[in-house]
């Protein structure tokens, strides 16, 4: 058993690499993620119909994202099925070259190349919109928008698309979609301050929080001593009591390798982890009409097949980080209810924001409406 396991593994590598050094990347990451690179057979026949697409179709698109093929599995980023979408939607006239794990970048260097034309879209977080709409940043104003019904109606909903789609367009981007992944949580180091249930609990506790002013604050509202620290050196600060806690989504604790050194996370659904796909605004206008259709009708699909899987890759990601011995909280209605009572949107701090973000209380007001207002989508929350 464990000789066939070490024979299957080689030959995946081997036809990894065979299909990589010729040229074949995208090739090689459909038959990786197909589970199919143990079969010569099957990783030729792959090769193939990914050459024949190509050759087929009359423009080419490249999507580039930070995360790995097969990070759908705890994080619904769902690249393969968006590269799937469009060239079906599309008739096969667009072949959709991925770049994944980060091969061009991630975040705002993706943002850059996106807006220079040197690739077509790319996936990154929604709030490298905020330089270009200001509004966009309100998503990080605790409970605005912090469960997934209520991210989802915001960005789905007629007010956004009137208020954020002409200013980002005006800088150059089509928001292909939103995609959902679930709130931010409290997750707090092993050998730290146990299960965090109320504001309360996280009195003196080091939070470990990136450069939004929002958060700083919020986390500073509900008790904790916010402290800034670089994504790239979140690990070993929280691993070295640097940070006590941080508050990613489940499924991004455990795709940037978490697991092992948590031991409690807890659902407060205050801030969402919200990502988009963008694309470069001259090349989709450049398009036929029909192929522009179809790349918006694939991205839709996507849309609805992200927001169906959000509870199963949060289930993944659950199991893998309980198996580490990391235990979760889901809190009632009165719990939460005193966690936004100490640092929700109502309070008077956040006046300041409201009306330099959205530019008035009362367009702010109309966001808040446009976050409470069932849309067409439903998505199942934390």
């Amino acid at each position: 058993m464990t000789r066939t396991r070490t024979e299957l593994a080689s030959a995946e590598r081997r036809n990894f690499l065979k299909l990589s050094t010729a040229g074949a990347f995208t090739a090689a990451m459909v038959a990786g993620a197909g589970g199919m690179l143990w079969s010569s057979e099957a990783v030729a026949q792959t090769a193939n119909e990914e050459r024949a697409r190509e050759k087929a179709a009359d423009h080419v698109m490249t999507i580039a994202t930070a995360y790995v093929m097969g990070a759908s599995r705890s994080y619904p980023i769902m690249q393969l099925d968006l590269k799937e979408n469009i060239q079906n939607a599309t008739n096969g006239k667009v072949y959709v070259k991925l770049a994944p794990g980060g091969q061009l970048g991630a975040g705002g260097a993706l943002v850059q190349k996106v807006q220079g034309g040197t690739i077509q879209a790319a996936q990154h977080s929604l709030s490298n919109f905020a330089p270009f709409a200001s509004t966009v940043d309100l998503i990080n104003m605790p409970y605005l928008c912090g469960s997934n019904q209520r991210f989802t109606n915001l960005v789905n909903s007629d007010h956004w698309k009137a208020e954020v789609h002409p200013k980002v367009e005006a800088a150059g981007f089509k928001a292909l979609f939103y995609v959902n992944i679930d709130p931010r949580v409290v997750a707090v180091r092993k050998g730290g301050a146990g299960a965090v249930l109320s504001p309360g609990d996280l009195s003196g506790v080091k939070f470990r929080v990136p450069g939004s002013k929002m958060l700083q604050q919020y986390y500073r509202m509900v008790g904790a001593n916010p402290t800034p620290v670089a994504w790239g050196e979140t690990p070993s600060a929280i691993k070295q009591g640097v940070a006590d806690a941080l508050d990613p989504s489940v499924g991004a604790l455990y795709v940037f390798g978490f697991k092992d050194i948590l031991s409690h996370v807890t659902f407060t659904q205050a801030v969402p982890d919200s990502q988009v796909y963008s694309c470069n605004l001259e090349w989709f206008n450049s398009m036929p009409a029909d192929v522009q259709d179809g790349i918006m009708w694939g991205a839709e699909m996507t849309a609805h097949q992200n927001l169906s899987k959000v509870p199963s890759a949060r289930a993944y990601a659950m199991a893998e980080l309980a198996k580490a011995g990391v235990q979760f909280h889901s809190l009632s209605a009165d719990q939460l209810a005193e966690w936004q009572a100490a640092g929700g949107y109502q309070r008077p701090e956040w006046d300041v924001f409201k009306t330099e973000l959205a530019g008035s209380m009362e367009a702010f007001a109309k966001l808040e409406e446009a976050a409470g207002t069932q849309g067409k989508y439903y998505v199942h929350d934390a």
